[in-house]
C-alpha cells in the first residue's frame, strides 16, 4: 500500500497557524484610520515617537472610518483610530472591538470659495448654512465614502429633511478628505471638512471657512483594538501598546503639541475613565 499525503492537512494547518503567530509577533501593527489623521500630517508626527519607544512598526491604512471598521470586522487590521461614534458603538456592541477609548477631538467646518456664492460665510449654524447653500444651487462636494465626515454630513441633510442625492448641485466624490478639498477648490464648491485636514490643505486650495462654531460640529476620535477572540491572528499585544501609549500623558501631550503654522489641530480627550470594555 503506497503512502499518501493524508497528514498534509494538519501539517499545513499547523504551519499556517505558526506563520500567523509569527506575523503577529514580528512587531508590525496594522492600523486602519480615517484619512484626516493621515492627510493632516498627525500620524507622521505621532507614530515615530511610538515606534521609537516600543520598537513596534506601524503600517497605516488610511480609509474612511466606515471602511476602517469593515476591515476590523474582517480581521484585516489590528487596531482602529476613527471618528464616527455611532458606527464605533455598533462595532463594539457586535463584539468586533475591545478597549475603546476617547483619544482626541477637533471640529467640522464648512469651507468653500473665498467669494462665497452661497452667501453663508460667517455663519455658526451648520443646518441654516446648508439649507441656504442648497437653495442657492451652489456646488457641494460630498465625501460619499461612509467616512465619519460623510456620516455626519448625511445626518445634517436628514435633520433638514433634504435629500441631496441626485440634485444638480450635489457631487458625491467617493474620495478622501484631501482629495475632496482639492475638488472643491477646482470646481469650485463647498464641502464639510474636519478642521485638521483643511488646515493642512488651506494654502494649496485657497478655500475659506464659511461655517464654524456649531456644537453639532463636534468631532471626537476613538481608538479600538480588534477583538482577538474574533480573530486570533491579530496583533492584539501591540494594538494595546498603541492604545495605552496614545492615551498616556506622553501620547496626549504629543497630540496637543502637533501644530500646522502655529495652529493646534487636535485636542487630547482621554481622562482615564472613558475606556469601553
Amino acid at each position: 500500500m503506497s503512502r499518501t499525503a493524508l497528514p498534509q492537512r494538519p501539517i499545513m494547518a499547523g504551519i499556517a497557524c505558526l506563520l500567523a503567530f509569527s506575523a503577529a509577533q514580528a512587531g508590525e501593527l496594522k492600523l486602519a484610520t480615517t484619512t484626516s489623521t493621515e492627510n493632516s500630517g498627525l500620524l507622521r508626527f505621532l507614530l515615530p515617537k511610538f515606534e521609537q519607544k516600543t520598537g513596534v512598526n506601524v503600517k497605516v491604512i488610511a480609509v474612511g472610518s466606515g471602511k476602517a471598521m469593515k476591515m476590523g470586522e474582517m480581521g484585516d487590521v489590528d487596531v482602529l483610530l476613527v471618528h464616527a461614534r455611532k458606527l464605533e458603538d455598533a462595532f463594539m456592541a457586535a463584539g468586533y472591538g475591545v478597549n475603546r477609548r476617547d483619544v482626541m477631538y477637533n471640529d467640522f467646518i464648512v469651507v468653500g470659495p473665498a467669494n462665497d456664492p452661497a452667501g453663508i460665510k460667517g455663519g455658526k449654524d451648520v443646518l441654516a448654512g446648508l439649507r441656504k447653500l442648497a437653495s442657492s444651487g451652489s456646488k457641494f462636494i460630498s465625501r460619499g465614502d461612509n467616512s465619519g465626515t460623510d456620516v455626519m454630513e448625511k445626518d445634517y441633510w436628514k435633520q433638514l429633511g433634504i435629500e441631496p442625492k441626485g440634485q444638480p448641485w450635489y457631487v458625491s466624490a467617493g474620495l478622501g478628505m484631501g482629495e475632496v478639498l482639492t475638488m472643491a477648490a477646482q470646481m469650485p464648491g463647498y464641502t464639510l471638512s474636519d478642521r485638521a485636514t483643511y488646515g493642512a490643505y488651506r494654502a494649496k486650495t485657497g478655500l475659506a471657512i464659511a461655517v464654524q462654531g456649531d456644537p453639532k460640529m463636534f468631532n471626537p476620535y476613538g481608538i479600538i483594538a480588534v477583538n482577538p477572540a474574533r480573530h486570533a491572528g491579530t496583533n492584539y499585544a501591540d494594538a494595546m501598546k498603541l492604545v495605552e501609549w496614545i492615551t498616556s500623558p506622553e501620547g496626549q501631550q504629543a497630540i496637543a503639541s502637533y501644530k500646522v503654522k502655529d495652529e493646534q489641530l487636535f485636542f487630547p480627550d482621554y481622562n482615564g475613565t472613558q475606556a469601553s470594555k
